[in-house]
Parts: C-alpha cells; structure tokens; sequence
C-alpha cells in the first residue's frame, strides 16, 4: 500500500450567472442528485484519501447536511467557505489541507460543475502528477481556433493540433502549488493585479513550470449554460 497521501479540492463557489438560474449550477439538479453529487462520488471512489470542499459561506450547512451527510461521503474532511475569485477559493481549499495533520504528497483540483470525471482521469493525472510535478487534464480542440483582436477581427490561426481545451482536475505535488498560491495571494496583497483563471496558469505566472497535458474526455463538459445540462441529461 502506498504510503503517499493524496486530496482533493472540489471547488463549489461559483455562482453560476450564465446559467440564468435561481440555483447556483453546481446545485441544480441532474437526474435526481445535485451537479456537485456526480464529482464527489468520483473522487469518493477514487484514491484519493482526503477530500475538501470549497463553496460559498452561506451554503456550508447546506453543503454539509444535504450533500455530504446525506449521500455519506466520508472522505469529505471539510466544508469551507471559499473567496472571491475562483484562485482564492483555491487558495482556501489549499489552506486547509496545509493544516492537516498530514499534508498530501499530491493534489487535484477539480470544478464540481464537472460532474462526468472518471476514475480512469483521475488515475492518469495523478500518474502524470508523480512523473511531473503539474498537469491538467484536456483534450484537442476539434474546429478551428481564430485569435481576435479588439475589434474582434481574426489576428492569428494557432495550428489546430497544438491547442487544447483544458479541463479539470489539475494534479500537482502539493508543497509545489500551494507555494505557487502562497505566493499569488502575497503579491495580490501587495498591489500587484492577476487574471488567473487556472492552476496550471497560477504555476506558470509565478514559478514559471511547465504544465504536463493529460487526456480528459470530451464528456467531461462544465456545466455552465442551459444547453450543457440539456447536454449533461443524454450523458446520464
């Protein structure tokens, strides 16, 4: 049995504004369970042997009692309240693990609007975490990509076969990117503006590290708009 600990941070903080709901998207409900249920339940069954969740502060009991307790998810160590960007709700999930009494070797970072992750995933980015130090799962892109400019003219056509459409989870060596997080937060702090809309792009923009690409699935979609969960349903 390996002695090295793996966690999860499953993020679940978003509120959702494009999905035109009430109910933040990763709470709407997917063929009788939450979104959040189908992630959770992935990295439950997985190797992973911690697992905290990040969502907003006045869903925590929620979280806690409708969603943890009542579909038993005993690998759920935490319920946390997440920040105001995604990177701080990372930075959040982060923290607590740091606090554990044993901090995990390796990491995953996954949106819990995703709800088609696999174990099958999960294994490859955690093999690629060991052999890489950071990787995120993805797949190519299948039309072709146009960079447009202010005006929204095509400036540039990247060759189809170098660009991929990045996903969730993100793996990495947990001192690696919780240093890179640390040090996000800091410069934050200290005047300096970010856009970070990844983990992989935090590891870039402060430690400079490649980030190895992992096959996803193409079904591993995030529901964000009204036609993903229509998309989400066939799925099922």
């Amino acid at each position: 049995m390996s002695e090295k600990k793996y966690a999860a941070v499953v993020l679940s903080a978003g509120r959702g504004t494009r999905m035109n709901s009430a109910v933040p998207k990763q709470y709407l409900d997917l063929e009788g369970k939450p979104v959040l249920y189908y992630s959770l339940r992935a990295f439950e069954q997985s190797m992973a042997d911690e697992i905290v969740l990040v969502t907003g502060r006045d869903e925590i009991e929620y979280c806690q009692k409708e969603i943890v307790e009542k579909y038993g998810f005993t690998k759920v160590t935490s319920v946390t309240a997440g920040g105001k960007e995604r990177y701080h709700s990372v930075f959040c999930g982060l923290t607590e693990l740091n606090q554990s009494k044993k901090r995990p070797d390796y990491v995953m970072i996954h949106d819990g609007a995703r709800p088609f992750l696999s174990n099958e995933i999960i294994c490859r980015c955690v093999a690629a975490a060991e052999e890489f130090q950071a990787c995120a799962a993805g797949m190519p892109v299948k039309d072709t990509i146009k960079i447009a400019d202010d005006s929204l003219f095509a400036v540039e056509t990247p060759q189809r076969n170098h660009v991929w459409q990045i996903q969730t989870p993100q793996a990495f060596a947990f001192p690696l990117i919780y240093q890179a997080y640390e040090e996000l937060i800091k410069r934050e702090r200290q005047g300096e503006t970010f856009h970070v809309t990844d983990d992989a792009m935090a590891l870039e923009t402060i430690c400079g590290q490649k980030v190895k690409l992992v096959e996803g699935s193409y079904e591993n979609i995030k529901i964000t708009t009204p036609e993903d969960l229509k998309l989400a349903k066939v799925f099922l």
